[in-house]
């Protein structure tokens, strides 16, 4: 059985320095990209797939119902990976579907509309993924959720991002 050794929500999926560092995290054998528009471009799955082998990992490239039904048929076979997608709605979907994780890295995430607010230096959150994030914490099993856009940044919990939503 396979293992999601940490998830990330980064709008920029693979990229720099980050994926290197990240890559290199105990055990990780592979990278899964998850977005629909990424998977369903030739050119831009293959760009990602490229990025990701730079980092001496295995990538995958593909939609969130295909990671769906890899984890109902497979679970994920013997890969240890890094999962990545472009937002908490993604990752709600995987986890609330049934895809297991206990560490979540909130790394880049753009403002979108006037409700964003930004809580780190580089995540702007909406009160709507908030508490997607407190329920993903609170019920579904994903114990750790920080946010931090790359390992050598300041790391800001959850439980300090939520006081700014009085979550």
């Amino acid at each position: 059985m396979g293992v999601v050794n940490l998830a990330r929500v980064d709008e920029r999926l693979i990229h720099g320095q980050v994926m290197l560092t990240l890559s290199k995290r105990n055990g990780v054998n592979s990278i899964f990209v998850v977005d629909d528009v990424v998977a369903k471009d030739k050119f831009m799955k293959d760009l990602y797939k490229s990025a990701g082998s730079r980092t001496g990992q295995k990538t995958i490239v593909m939609t969130e119902e295909k990671c769906k039904y890899y984890w109902d048929e497979f679970e994920f076979k013997e890969y240890s990976c890094i999962l990545i997608t472009k937002s908490v709605k993604g990752i709600y979907n995987l986890v609330t579907h049934g895809v297991p994780m206990k560490d979540l890295n909130i790394g880049g995430i753009a403002k979108k509309s006037d409700d964003d607010v930004l809580v780190t230096k580089s995540v702007y959150l909406n009160k709507e993924d908030a508490k997607l994030l407190k329920e993903l914490n609170e019920e579904h099993g994903v114990e750790n959720i920080y946010f931090q856009a790359t390992p050598s940044s300041p790391l800001s919990s959850l439980q300090d991002v939520l006081k700014q939503f009085d979550l």
